[in-house]
């Protein structure tokens, strides 16, 4: 049935791309999954062998099949010819990749890959012997438009020897074999119930796990597509997706007639293990310990949302909104609704953002907390926001929903203060400060309700200040009463916005070089001048605001498109400070070579707090020098999936994140706020 499948989908796609062609290598033109046979060892020594590999190179664009390929494709299929005395074992396909095309969820390969297997020579074969191996290996090569089948004879001239392997070609296995799954030790259980499985796979609490997607070797088990919820509970791993059709009753196809069935389990960036399971109770988490996890992230996330309010960018917001309610006096009815409506800006906000990760991440994408400033664009939008408030503050116009006037009171003020609050929710969030790190890390770990409540639970952190001095009389008795001071107040608050302009112009450049920051502060001077144009009209008495704000929309328009398409080339490493790289951190750890990591964005105050205040000082430099320490640093200031996956690894969904290898140990974390005395003192 599958090959049907395959041929449908092919046709369908091609009727819809005018022009594709189909190439194969039946002698219409090149493959477009070049394939390599190779072996680790030209002389495999009798009594013993060595491993043999396909090695897959597919074209842009294009990818080939697990071995079970998913709701779509074909794996790859060999028939061998082999000379007397060898025997080649079963097919051993790395952890492979999900990709959702059309609702089909396909198992596959996107990047270089090979297939491995073990290839064995007979004891009594004589050295010398010449080992001619063939294989005629068929596959499928597919992009999200057309499938193409694909064939090769592929070959391999061996001489039976000592199974001597070069250093190079060595090295090349090894790096294939680190991307197979690891067989885990520990028997799995699974259950089918109510048309859902349910598997419990012992994990110990303490090993990394992120990225998480069980992969079913048989037909049957599960549904593909199904969205998979990963929990923990203590030392093992609670998968639940929807189960394959005819499995409702606990009925199987294959292997899974109630018996034992195979998966692998992806942990990681080209991790996982291949797991046997078989049929038996799963319990659900323990209430107490899962209720204890979503409360300990729901408290850090209320916290650090708390703390956000300090950052400049919403300070000055939350200032406006102490005036507004020293203006209200004891209408006690406006200020309510005044700051109910801005904590369901700010909740609702956190909850879309929290949900857009959600779903970016289910979709396969490897993002984090914040992704949305890893977008130039999205960057060029809050300098022309921010710059329009900063100078609404600074009195060159008026803007009611920030600037406190009569429309503070009725459907306009209650609009203001929605809006103001998701504004505050946008900028404020991307740094991951104190508090934040692990609810952050636990809600993508957690069922998605949980999740969208620890996001909620961020944004009601950062609503809390203006909810206390509207809902407490007591506090709010304690502002300053109404009068001339105010409006010089407000032109105070403008100084703190404006340098958050010019940190967002300087992001912009670190994004998109010179010339992305000249086209940021070009929008930003060509939108004051229109400000300014608006501002004279409304002290004649004349209107003018909707004009403004359609030719503001068609400024942002016109610079998005004028931004550069690419980021400016990364400087090379120094002496004292290289870029991160799963690759240099484990040569440097191999070598039992000292290593501080941490991982920084230009948009993360935090981190460029502890930059400053902490690692860039001469007593640091100084001690890490003497000791011989490597610096490395992870630049998440645009999206780096390889550092997205790395943080998710550590229990982390957005940075900063410090962590400190001494040589011969693992990575210790460090605290989020640092000083000087506590990186020196870790060379002590």
């Amino acid at each position: 049935m599958r090959i049907f499948q395959v041929i449908l989908m092919t046709l369908a796609m091609l009727a819809g791309a005018s022009g594709a062609q189909a190439q194969g290598t039946s002698g219409n033109g090149p493959a477009h999954i070049a394939a390599q046979l190779v072996a680790e060892s030209a002389a495999p020594q009798p009594g013993a062998g060595t491993t043999i590999a396909f090695a897959m190179a597919p074209d842009s664009g294009w990818h080939g099949y697990w071995e079970n390929p998913g709701d779509a494709g074909l794996g790859m299929t060999v028939t061998w010819t082999l000379p007397r005395g060898v025997h080649v074992g079963a097919l051993r396909y790395p952890v492979p990749e999900t990709l959702l095309i059309a609702g089909l969820m396909n198992h596959v390969y996107e990047g270089p890959y090979a297939i491995l297997a073990d290839l064995k020579v007979a004891a009594d074969i004589a050295p010398g012997t010449r080992l001619p191996v063939r294989a005629k290996a068929q596959w499928l090569a597919c992009t999200d438009k057309l499938c193409v089948p694909e064939s090769g004879d592929l070959s391999l001239d061996l001489i039976a020897g000592d199974g001597t392997v070069a250093a190079a070609t060595r090295a090349r296995f090894d790096t294939w074999r680190t991307r197979l799954p690891r067989p885990l030790g520990s028997q799995a259980t699974y259950a089918i119930r109510d048309g859902k499985l349910r598997l419990s796979v012992p994990f110990p609490a303490s090993a990394p796990a992120s990225d998480l997607h069980l992969f079913p070797r048989a037909e049957g088990l599960a549904r593909y597509a199904a969205p998979q919820t990963v929990t923990r509970d203590g030392d093992r791993l609670l998968v639940e997706t929807d189960a394959g059709q005819g499995q409702g009753q606990g009925q199987g196809q294959g292997q899974n007639k109630g018996g034992t069935v195979q998966a692998v389990l992806r942990t990681g960036d080209h991790v996982g293990f291949l797991l046997t399971a078989r049929p038996g109770a799963v319990s659900s988490p323990a209430d107490g310990g899962q209720l204890g996890t979503i409360l300990a992230a729901l408290g850090g996330a209320l916290l650090g949302g708390l703390l956000l309010n300090i950052m400049p960018c919403v300070f000055p917001i939350l200032g406006l909104k102490a005036m507004k309610l020293a203006r209200a006096g004891g209408d006690e009815r406006t200020v309510r609704r005044e700051a109910l409506a801005y904590a369901l800006g700010v909740i609702l906000t956190c909850l879309l953002l929290g949900g857009a990760l959600l779903a970016l991440r289910a979709a396969g994408g490897a993002v984090g907390w914040a992704f949305q400033l890893q977008d130039p664009r999205i960057i060029l939008a809050l300098l022309l926001l921010v710059t329009g408030i900063a100078f609404n503050l600074a009195g060159l116009f008026e803007l009611r929903a920030y600037g406190g006037g009569g429309g503070l009171a009725g459907k306009g003020g209650l609009a203001g203060s929605f809006w103001t609050g998701a504004l505050v929710a946008f900028v404020a969030t991307p740094c991951t400060g104190p508090f934040m790190a692990a609810a952050m890390g636990a809600a993508l770990l957690l069922p998605v309700p949980a999740a969208l409540a620890i996001f909620a639970g961020l944004g009601l952190g950062l609503a809390l200040p203006f909810l206390l001095l509207a809902f407490v009389p007591a506090l709010r008795n304690r502002l300053p009463k109404p009068g001339n001071w105010m409006g010089r107040f407000q032109n105070i608050l403008a100084i703190p916005m404006f340098l958050t302009a010019l940190g967002l112009a300087w992001l912009l450049g670190q994004q998109r070089g010179v010339a992305g920051m000249t086209i940021g502060l070009g929008a930003a001077l060509l939108l004051a001048l229109l400000l300014w144009w608006l501002g004279g009209r409304q002290r004649l008495g004349k209107g003018g605001g909707p004009v403004a704000a359609l030719a503001a929309l068609a400024l942002f328009a016109a610079a998005a498109l004028a931004l550069p398409a690419s980021a400016p080339a990364a400087s090379g490493k120094s002496d004292s400070v290289v870029h991160f790289a799963v690759t240099e951190l484990a040569r440097l750890r191999a070598a039992n070579k000292p290593v501080f990591l941490y991982f920084t964005a230009d948009w993360c105050l935090t981190c460029k707090a502890n930059e400053a205040a902490a690692i860039d000082r001469a007593e640091t430099r100084a001690a890490f020098d003497r000791a011989g320490v490597t610096v490395m640093v992870g630049d998440w200031t645009n999206a780096d999936p390889a550092i997205t996956r790395f943080l998710e690894s550590q229990g982390r969904s957005g940075v900063p994140l410090y962590l400190w290898y001494a040589p011969g140990k693992e990575g210790r974390p460090l605290p989020q706020l640092l000083t000087p005395g506590t990186l020196t003192a870790l060379v002590r």
